[in-house]
């Protein structure tokens, strides 16, 4: 049997995270993809397929092809797609699949949104609410950051975890936020700041959790090498084992070990061989859960390897060197896919002053919902 054809990510394009004023989901998309089609070098009449993620602040039934519409595409393949924060991952892994089967040659996978300053906060709280079970979630007024307390919580219980070791990411996140140029919060924090900051949902402060952004990512996903560096897709793998918090069998296996199992199978690879991560950060909860399930470190051992420098831009493993969603900031699809953009800018040697040695093999992994839906990515300039 014939092995399938390669995949690359051809070229990434994004807009700053932030305050946008003015701004909507297609103006803050477009600019994106505009970034992304030049990056690959490609013509946009060489674009033959769309895929686009849901905007909370555009909830059109059609947004895959108003965008097209709107950027002047006519592919022979276009869909949006819903899963959560795990969506852009998810994106990335079917485009791959279109370019592999030959359906496409150069797929355009695009997110954004004015999340920040597009809805009021009382509808933000709304929307975020849904993820919620109707019948006995919801009734109860909890929100997005409820539940990952109350997932925290046992989690935390059941590990020996604390509240200074959840500080540690946060602290993290924000010192590789202050060397990107595009990241909705710079400022400094210390862990003391962290620990000290306003309750959300306890054991969740203020600085335990992502800001709300505006922003847009776009990729460009191809039969081709680009103009850069080679990155080849060369693992994928998704778990769903679960939508709402009550479903949840066990908080230590959330599907995210499943995910990357599948996709460390299909590169040939094993955690051991991985030197950058990106890993979805909604909450330092998040970000704790996913390394230690996944295998990045021992179950309660996570904020030891922080303490250590392993996981720093510095380090044997560094993550998330554009500071994440908890400093670099969140909009919704948008948000998990900058881990990706931040992988390849790092392996073709285009992060400027934040360059690190480029990394051959990255692991990306996003999650959706409440630890819900799993996406793992392996990238690879090897081969």
């Amino acid at each position: 049997m014939n092995p399938l054809p390669t995949a690359y990510l051809r070229g990434a394009g994004s807009t700053s995270f932030g305050r946008h004023e003015g701004r909507g989901a297609l103006d803050l998309m477009a600019d994106a993809a505009r970034q992304a089609v030049v990056s690959a070098d490609v013509a946009r009449t060489d674009i033959d397929g769309v895929l686009c993620g849901y905007a909370t602040t555009l909830p059109h039934l059609m947004l895959s092809t108003l965008f097209c519409e709107r950027f002047a595409l006519a592919p022979r393949y276009a869909h949006s797609m819903q899963v959560g924060g795990a969506t852009g991952a998810a994106m990335v892994m079917a485009a791959r699949e279109l370019v592999r089967s030959g359906r496409c040659r150069n797929v355009l996978v695009v997110a954004g949104e004015n999340r920040l300053t597009g809805q009021s906060r009382d509808s933000s709280i709304q929307t975020l609410a849904q993820v919620g079970d109707a019948d006995y979630e919801v009734p109860n007024g909890a929100s997005v950051p409820a539940y990952y307390a109350l997932m925290a919580s046992e989690y935390m219980h059941r590990t020996g975890i604390t509240s200074a070791d959840l500080a540690e990411f946060a602290v993290l996140m924000r010192a590789n936020a202050a060397c990107h140029p595009g990241a909705h919060l710079r400022t400094p924090i210390t862990h003391a700041e962290v620990r000290a900051a306003k309750s959300i949902a306890a054991p969740l402060s203020l600085l335990d959790c992502c800001p709300i952004s505006d922003g847009a990512m776009a990729f460009v996903v191809s039969a081709e090498r680009g103009p850069h560096t080679t990155v080849r897709i060369v693992g994928a793998g998704q778990a769903h084992r679960h939508q709402h918090l009550t479903a949840m069998v066990d908080v230590m296996q959330c599907g995210a070990a499943d995910a990357a199992g599948l996709a460390f199978a299909e590169a040939g690879l094993t955690v051991a061989d991985i030197d950058y991560l990106g890993i979805y950060d909604s909450f330092t909860i998040t970000l704790v859960m996913l390394l230690e399930e996944i295998g990045f470190a021992p179950r309660g051992g996570a904020a030891a390897r922080v303490r250590a420098g392993d996981f720093a831009p510095t380090g044997a493993l560094p993550l998330n060197t554009h500071g994440g969603l908890l400093s670099f900031g969140h909009c919704g699809v948008a948000g998990g896919m900058a881990h990706i953009a931040e992988a390849w800018r790092q392996m073709t040697g285009q992060s400027g002053e934040r360059q690190i040695r480029a990394p051959q093999r990255a692991f990306i992994h996003a999650d959706g919902g409440v630890m819900s839906s799993h996406v793992s990515l392996v990238l690879s300039t090897e081969g």
